[in-house]
């Protein structure tokens, strides 16, 4: 956002700087022109009116000292001629004009045309650093009536477009250290009018991973980000009240209810020995199974509470380690349970940061859903990895029945379970819980099919 800011910002300023610049030189060169004109214009009626006065041959050598004299202070071309385009006096380099005035005729012929009707020359063509490298001045000889010839300059601009491309550069300079400064305050105005807006967003950011306590704390900007800031604060203050309760509530009731279940399940084993044998021992066993099962239910509730309450904060752990330990620990279950558990690229160390533990707790939610769902005889694999992006990946694919398609968005969900696994036992907390672990320590927990059959759950958490 404040590289889009910045951007049309800038394209203004810079706009605006082009269209003051940009009239601003057009003007000097103008003026340059018109002051040329005038120079050049006041000396050519100066010749004029010595070609006027010129009666006799003193008078052409007068007329031709000047001219000549001229012609080389400033680099020029002067030519006198009569109406009928002969050459009275001429000094300089530049070829006499032919008098033509047809479409095809040149700047020269064109301004001999109109001073031999007794029109003076009265504009140039603007001079720009690049050209025109000559200018034509043409002044008749006479007025009216009595216009007898004309005086013809062909002048050099090069002093001229010189002082244009100084001034030009100046305003250049001016611009672009205008430009700069204009830019260095648009960068200080984006970054105060965008600090609360980048601090409420990393606050939301921090809301969103479920750390309750985020709070924005920029007191900078304008007066209406302020008085949003402070809305924030206190929704989000609002928000973590509520959440706590809730989750207190959850953890208070499934603590508390744990005690008069456990002295439930214990009264229904002391009462099994006095029972005859029959349907009622049957009956029996089913309620304490189910005891047992709700038992299980608020453990896992409790759990989560826990988890969610976000109380612990991510710290630095080597996730190798924990695998390595979590393995060597579900081996004798697996192996009772008639399945192949083997572990594929575990390195010798892989540091992520994420909550205590928690690469342990998620690989025995997911090894637990592996002897529960997976066949005797089925194979698990573990393996770990670091992706391109620097995390480290955990991976638990196996070889079981696997998961259809359209129901692989659910496992993740709290007491979610497929028809045909109804009758496993289990909470169906164990990936919720793992699925909030990996959310809190900043990774993600995801799953998909292990073709050509099976499950795999692959836990990414981020780089320390």
């Amino acid at each position: 956002m404040r590289r889009r800011l910045l951007a049309v910002l800038l394209v203004l300023m810079g706009t605006a700087t082009l269209l003051l610049c940009l009239p601003l030189a057009d003007a000097y060169a103008r003026g340059r022109t018109e002051h040329l004109l005038l120079q050049r214009r006041s000396e050519a009626v100066r010749f004029a009116d010595l070609a006027e006065r010129m009666r006799t041959a003193a008078d052409r050598r007068e007329l031709s000292d000047e001219i000549e004299r001229y012609a080389q202070l400033y680099g020029a071309s002067v030519a006198v001629v009569d109406t009928a385009g002969g050459t009275l006096a001429r000094a300089g380099t530049a070829p006499p004009p032919d008098g033509g005035t047809g479409p095809d005729s040149s700047p020269a012929a064109d301004a001999l045309a109109r001073a031999l009707t007794g029109r003076s020359t009265d504009r140039l063509p603007a001079l720009r650093p690049w050209g025109p490298a000559t200018v034509v001045v043409a002044e008749p000889v006479g007025r009216d009536e009595r216009v007898s010839g004309a005086v013809l300059m062909t002048l050099p601009t090069a002093a001229a477009r010189r002082d244009v491309t100084v001034r030009w550069s100046l305003i250049a300079v001016g611009a672009f250290a205008a430009f700069a400064a204009a830019a260095l305050v648009a960068f200080g105005i984006a970054r105060w009018l965008l600090r609360p807006v980048l601090d409420l967003d990393r606050a939301v950011g921090r809301l969103t991973a479920g750390r309750l306590q985020a709070r924005a704390v920029s007191d900078t900007g304008p007066p209406e980000l302020r008085h949003l800031r402070r809305h924030f604060n206190t929704m989000a203050q609002a928000l973590a009240d509520s959440l706590g309760r809730q989750r207190d509530f959850v953890a208070d009731a499934s603590h508390q209810l744990r005690n008069p279940l456990a002295t439930l399940v214990l009264q229904m084993e002391n009462v099994e020995p006095y029972l005859a044998p029959g349907p009622g021992r049957t009956e029996h066993a089913r309620a304490l199974d189910e005891a047992e099962r709700l038992e299980e239910l608020l453990d896992g509730l409790l759990a989560l509470a826990r988890v969610e309450s976000g109380t612990a904060e991510p710290c630095e752990q080597d996730a190798a380690r924990a695998v390595r330990e979590r393995v060597a620990a579900w081996r004798p279950v697996f192996r009772d349970a008639g399945l192949e558990l083997t572990v594929h690229g575990l390195p010798d160390a892989l540091g992520v940061r994420a909550l205590p533990d928690a690469v342990g707790r998620v690989l025995d939610a997911l090894l637990d859903n592996a002897v529960k769902f997976v066949p005797g005889g089925g194979r698990v694999e573990v393996s770990v990895r670091r992706s391109a992006t620097g995390d480290a990946v955990v991976r638990v694919a196996d070889d079981g029945p696997g998961v259809p398609p359209d129901q692989l968005p659910l496992l993740m969900r709290r007491f979610a379970r497929s028809p045909e696994h109804q009758n496993v036992r289990g909470s169906g907390l164990g990936l919720a819980i793992a699925d909030e672990i990996a959310r809190t320590s900043g990774g993600r927990l995801t799953a998909g099919a292990n073709p050509p059959r099976g499950l795999a759950v692959e836990l990414r958490l981020p780089a320390p």
